[in-house]
């Protein structure tokens, strides 16, 4: 992490700063942000930066190859597979860790990666903000591949939007005025006009998708942005008996299509290799378990937010497990506390996000979000009660 930037962030930092900035990020947001955003950006070096672009490309590379779908066609649960599945993700997210490296230097190491889409909307407004509140020098930026904000938004408006208009294309979630993440559908929709709609806003006309405008007029459904995610809606089994089975075969395009959830995530992991690769196996073709289990950890496939995660291996917990087809044992990733906040060091997440419109030959890397923690694992429930930790955005030099 850059030393310099951080010693003159820390010597300039105050708490009213801080309140003053939490004020203005909240300011004319329609719904008011519901998870905790940290005190501080995350300042990358160029060398750190460099190893992240590294480390995404490869991955990319991995995705990219032509027997990926054929590999990933088991990753796909049965009762969630939706029809009408495009040639590609629209969306990629890679999640690192800050780690160290035999000589101490600071690396990434994947954790997790998903086809899904993240904050796109909200990390442009929380750089802003901590632009503003901080005074960050100019040279440094969230983008990557020489974009701006505006050239960023146009590609997300390319991205979500294509062909069609922007009241043609809804963000869906089950139930989205009510999600955590709902800041950023609004600022998605303040951005580039998609309106924000829940499952059971859905009307179904034979294979079309409608819904009701502001004013009450219906509107005909060109394309969904997917902000659902299965495993919220998988304890209602009755669920498509009293909405649109989004699972048909239905005249709607998909950003991105809910199959590439499942293709690229966890799923993904034990093809990839590199240095910035933990060694990743699924469970059932583990031949000899390895002696130093304190050194890995158990992952189920189908889970999101850290659920099910067994961190601390005990004797007999791979042998409980039922179906370890739909497991990995993975090597531990150590976090390694390398930001220096005025009270100790804070671990620190980032996860690139990427960008791939209708057309493009590949996906872009567009922007980065980043998480801070001092607990366990990264996740919010393991680190309440602390400061310094929490979402944020790392800058680097353009």
């Amino acid at each position: 992490m850059n030393p310099s930037a951080r010693k003159t962030f820390n010597q300039n930092f105050t708490e009213e700063k801080y309140a003053d900035f939490l004020v203005d990020l909240n300011t004319g947001l329609k719904k008011p942000i519901e998870f905790r955003i940290a005190e501080t950006p995350v300042f990358l070096t160029d060398d750190f930066r460099d190893k992240l672009l590294q480390a995404g490309e490869e991955i990319i590379a991995a995705i990219l190859k032509p027997d990926f779908k054929e590999i990933s066609e088991r990753a796909i649960p049965d009762k969630w597979r939706v029809a009408n599945e495009n040639d590609h993700a629209h969306f990629i997210a890679l999640d690192f860790g800050v780690c160290k490296d035999d000589a101490g230097n600071p690396v990434p190491k994947l954790i997790e990666m998903q086809g899904f889409p993240s904050l796109y909307g909200f990390q442009a407004h929380l750089a802003e903000n901590y632009r503003h509140a901080y005074n960050i020098p100019g040279n440094q930026t969230i983008f990557f591949n020489g974009l701006s904000k505006s050239g960023y938004l146009d590609l997300l408006r390319k991205t979500i939007i294509g062909p069609y208009q922007p009241d043609e294309v809804v963000l869906m979630d089950v139930d989205a005025p009510n999600q955590k993440t709902a800041v950023d559908f609004y600022i998605t929709e303040g951005y580039i006009g998609t309106p924000v709609v829940s499952l059971a806003d859905l009307i179904q006309e034979g294979d079309q998708l409608f819904y009701k405008t502001a004013v009450g007029e219906k509107k005909r459904i060109r394309r969904i942005y997917n902000r659902l995610i299965f495993d919220e809606i998988d304890n209602d089994p009755e669920i498509f008996n009293k909405v649109a089975d989004i699972r048909k075969p239905l005249d709607v395009e998909w950003i991105a299509h809910p199959n590439w959830f499942y293709r690229i995530s966890k799923f993904t992991m034990p093809f990839l290799q590199g240095d910035y690769i933990p060694k990743t196996q699924f469970l059932h073709e583990v031949k000899n378990i390895p002696e130093d289990l304190q050194n890995y950890v158990l992952k189920p496939l189908f889970s999101f937010a850290g659920q099910g995660v067994i961190i601390d291996i005990m004797d007999g917990d791979i042998e409980q497990i039922q179906d370890p087809e739909n497991w990995i044992l993975q090597e531990k990733v150590t976090y390694q506390p390398v930001l220096e906040s005025p009270d100790g060091g804070v671990k620190i997440e980032i996860r690139l996000l990427y960008l791939w419109p209708d057309g493009d030959a590949g996906p872009t890397l567009a922007v980065n979000l980043a998480r801070l923690s001092r607990g366990k694992m990264i996740g919010v429930r393991y680190n309440k009660d602390f400061d310094w930790v929490g979402g944020t955005v790392a800058f680097m030099h353009k």
